[in-house]
C-alpha cells in the first residue's frame, strides 16, 4: 500500500491560532528554523481519542524552547486546548500529534532575535503496529559511531529539531546494514539511547538498569515505564552503563512515545531473549493506556 507524503494530506491543521487546509500548511524557504535549527517539536500518541500525558508533553515544549532562547507565545492551557481542537477536525481516535515551534523568516542570519515564533499541531491516526506476539520478537540495534554530545556543546535537554540530524544518520547506516535502528554512546563512551527510544537492561541482579539522562532525553515514557515497574515491586537502577556491561543483561527493551515499550532481540553482536518482566511492562503500559491485548493477561512481576 502505497504511504501518502506527509505534505498532501486531507485534513486540517492548527497553525498559529488558525485552522488551515493541510496542504496549506507551508513556511517560506528562507525561514530561520529550516536554516538554524531554531525549532523544538513534541512526539505524542493520542488513545482512545485523548493524548496520554497531554500536559507533561505541552510543559517540556514550553521548557524546550525556553532552552532553545525564545518564547512560545501560547500558554500551556491554550496549547492543550488546541490540540482537542485538531483531534476533533481530523476525527482521529488513536493517533499522533506533532506540535512544532520555530522562529520565521523575518531575519535570516545567524541572529534572529525579532524573528516570529510559529507555533503548528498536526495529527493523523497511528493505530498500533504490534502485535502481542510481534512486539515479543525483538528489535535489532546496531551501535552508531556518532556520539550524543556533551552538554556543554548542545542543548541537550531540549526536544530541539538539530539534535536529531545524528539520529537521522546513525538510523539510516543501521538500516543500510540490516538493522531496525541504532544505539547510541555518550562522548565519554557511556550507553546513551536510541535514536528516539530510551534503553532498559534487565541485569542478574533482578533489577532493571537504565542510564543517567544527563546528555539525553529523560523520557516522558521512560519516566512513565520506571513508575510502573517499581508499582510492579522491580527496583529501578539509574546509573552508568557502559558498553561491555550490556552482555550481562537477559532482557533489553526501549521506550519512548512511538515505540512504546519493544523489546530488543540484539544490540550489535549480543543476543538477547525478552521474557516475563519486558511481557509485564508492556502489559501494564497498556493499560496505562487505555489499551487492551492479550499481554494485558501477563503475570506480575515477583519481587526478587
Amino acid at each position: 500500500m502505497a504511504i501518502l507524503p506527509f505534505d498532501d494530506r486531507d485534513g486540517q491543521i492548527w497553525l498559529n491560532g488558525d485552522m488551515i487546509d493541510w496542504r496549506d500548511a507551508k513556511v517560506h524557504v528562507l525561514t530561520h528554523g529550516l536554516h538554524y535549527a531554531s525549532a523544538v517539536f513534541e512526539g505524542e500518541r493520542v488513545y482512545n481519542g485523548s493524548v496520554f500525558k497531554l500536559t507533561e508533553h505541552t510543559e517540556r515544549l514550553h521548557e524546550s524552547a525556553r532552552l532553545m532562547g525564545f518564547e512560545i507565545p501560547y500558554s500551556v492551557d491554550e496549547i492543550n486546548a488546541a490540540h482537542d481542537v485538531v483531534l476533533k477536525a481530523n476525527g482521529i481516535v488513536d493517533g499522533y500529534v506533532r506540535p512544532i515551534a520555530w522562529r520565521g523568516s523575518e531575519m535570516m542570519g545567524v541572529s534572529a532575535q525579532k524573528n516570529r515564533i510559529n507555533l503548528a499541531l498536526a495529527a493523523w491516526e497511528w493505530p498500533s503496529y504490534f502485535s502481542p506476539e510481534a512486539r515479543m520478537a525483538g528489535i535489532k540495534l546496531a551501535v552508531s559511531d556518532w556520539r550524543r554530545p556533551d552538554p556543554r556543546c548542545a542543548p541537550v535537554h531540549a526536544k530541539a529539531a538539530g539534535l536529531y540530524m545524528i539520529c537521522t544518520l546513525s538510523k539510516h547506516e543501521a538500516e543500510r546494514q540490516g538493522f531496525h535502528d541504532a544505539l547510541m554512546l555518550d562522548w565519554r563512551g557511556q550507553v546513551a539511547e536510541a535514536t528516539g527510544a530510551n534503553i532498559f537492561f534487565l541485569m542478574p541482579d533482578g533489577k532493571l538498569h537504565t542510564p543517567v539522562p544527563d546528555c539525553f532525553l529523560d523520557g516522558i515514557t521512560r519516566r512513565t515505564v520506571i513508575d510502573l515497574a517499581r508499582a510492579a515491586g522491580l527496583e529501578v537502577v539509574e546509573r552508568v552503563i557502559m558498553p561491555e556491561d550490556m552482555a550481562q543483561a537477559s532482557e533489553v527493551f526501549l521506550t519512548g512515545t512511538a515505540a512504546e515499550v519493544t523489546p530488543v532481540g540484539q544490540i550489535g553482536d549480543l543476543t538477547f531473549t525478552p521474557g516475563e518482566v519486558t511481557r509485564t511492562l508492556i502489559a501494564a503500559y497498556d493499560k496505562a493506556v487505555g489499551r487492551t491485548n492479550d499481554l494485558t493477561a501477563a503475570a506480575s512481576i515477583s519481587a526478587a
